[in-house]
């Protein structure tokens, strides 16, 4: 493969590496199981306080605290911006760190404990404290936990990177962290959305809840510290600011993806924001979520499955643009479904979710090969900060899609603790969930078709990587 691109000389001399990382030109060993089983324990732990925020947040402020839908969509937008800009942050610090742990398992080892308390803290909004009291306690509480995830999940997500090159490995990483998710998302439909029909003081059972969540986070947290390895060689351990911006500086592939990902994210946190009210208002029983989640989620466990036997047949580029059209085609049947249909709803979110199965665990591999991208152009490897700005857009996304929910809730006219809504609210929740995803959704497809990496030039940067470090160190 030839390229235009100009390569820099090496930004700064090379750095003793950490004790876990192996020696230069040594070969790295092939990942074990119990690396992908700690992988994916981490991405469950982080979907304890993210996916219970996602699922039920919006719900919790406007049925249980009493915020009003418009108030709420305010805080989802402006907290979920806060916590774009609490990424980029928390990914220098991710860059400046080098520890005898590695760059990343420190942040699992003392940043998830504070993660899962404030989680417990943002679902205990105090009773006594009036309208503005209670609003100013969420945009707090909430704005706390997202500084604290992203302390957690940018090293999270940036440390796929750092166990292995190569691109089956790193797909099968992928693959396992959407089960983790898969596994949290299944479990909180079956925890929590029962006591939103059944709970006779929904405030304490959502309290006690998030209590559990702390212990059993914490233990998925240390399973991931006490079983990953940062193992991809780096010449420079501690990345200044400057370095980290030339690293981003001209990274097309990185800038494509987060396009298409924000586009993809505004749909997919949409419909996941207001899944609840779907079950609840449209199809008329709360417990319909379960199986909604069961079903759009649960084939998050074949679908990851075969990604990697897919992404070593087609790429990841092909796959990633036909998952989407399937999302795609699903959100539209999701919008055009009556409510005296059940069943094809059910059917439609489960095709819903093999194509976002799909793109989400593709976009993580897609996201880390852009690291290699920008070592390639530049000589320093900046997990940290490439990774922070892929979040930055995945939670602007949230935010949108977020907003977007509980906006669109309030156009509708839903009104809190009525029973029955009225017709045309039922309807335009069928259309929030459908129709918004879906166009969001193929504004991703549309940018995607122009991402410029493929598996044959991501081979050559790396086998080019490899050998400018061989000649360094000759």
């Amino acid at each position: 493969m030839t390229s235009t691109v100009a390569v820099p000389a090496v930004l700064a001399a090379p750095e003793t590496p950490a004790p876990e990382t192996p020696a230069p030109g040594a070969a790295a060993p092939k990942l074990r199981f119990r690396s992908y089983l700690g992988y994916a324990a981490g991405d469950a732990g982080n979907n304890l306080a993210f996916s219970m925020t996602s699922m039920f947040l919006l719900l919790y402020y406007t049925d249980v605290v009493g915020i009003s839908a418009a108030a709420a969509g305010t805080l989802f937008l402006v907290v979920r911006v806060w916590d774009a800009f609490a990424d980029i942050w928390a990914g220098r610090q991710v860059d400046k760190t080098m520890t005898r742990w590695g760059k990343f398992r420190p942040f699992f080892l003392f940043g998830s404990l504070p993660l899962l308390l404030l989680s417990v803290a943002t679902f205990t909004v105090p009773g006594g404290l009036g309208g503005t009291g209670k609003l100013i306690y969420a945009y707090l509480t909430y704005a706390l936990l997202g500084l604290a995830y992203s302390l957690v999940n940018i090293p999270y997500g940036s440390l796929a990177s750092a166990m292995t090159q190569e691109p089956v490995e790193r797909a099968r990483l992928a693959s396992f962290r959407s089960m983790g998710t898969a596994a949290t998302i299944i479990a909180l439909a079956f925890i929590v959305a029962p006591q939103i029909k059944s709970s006779d003081n929904l405030q304490q059972s959502l309290t006690l809840t998030t209590l559990l969540f702390v212990v059993f986070g914490f233990g998925l947290y240390m399973l991931l510290f006490s079983t990953s390895k940062e193992r991809v060689v780096r010449t420079v351990a501690h990345v200044s600011l400057k370095q980290s911006l030339a690293t981003l500086k001209g990274n097309r592939p990185l800038l494509m993806l987060c396009l298409s990902a924000l586009s993809f994210l505004v749909g997919m946190f949409t419909l996941q924001t207001v899944q609840a009210y779907y079950a609840r208002d449209v199809l008329g029983d709360a417990n319909y979520f379960i199986v909604l989640t069961l079903v759009s989620t649960g084939v998050m466990f074949v679908v990851a499955g075969f990604i990697p036997r897919i992404v070593r047949a087609v790429g990841k580029k092909p796959a990633y643009l036909a998952s989407s059209v399937v999302a795609i085609v699903a959100a539209v049947g999701i919008a055009l479904t009556p409510s005296t249909l059940p069943g094809l709803a059910i059917a439609f979110f489960g095709l819903y979710g093999v194509g976002l199965a799909a793109v989400n665990t593709l976009m993580w591999a897609l996201e880390a090969d852009t690291v290699e991208y920008g070592e390639w152009r530049t000589g320093v490897r900046t997990e940290g900060t490439t990774y922070a700005v892929f979040s930055f857009t995945r939670k602007v996304g949230q935010a949108v899609g977020g907003a977007a929910a509980a906006f669109g809730l309030g156009i509708v006219g839903y009104v809190a603790h009525q029973d029955v809504q009225s017709q045309a609210t039922q309807d335009g929740i069928r259309y929030i969930a459908g129709f918004v995803p879906a166009a969001f959704i193929l504004v991703g497809v549309v940018i995607m078709v122009f991402y410029p990496l493929t598996e044959t030039r991501f081979r050559a940067m790396v086998a080019d990587v490899a050998a400018r470090r061989a000649a360094q160190e000759g």
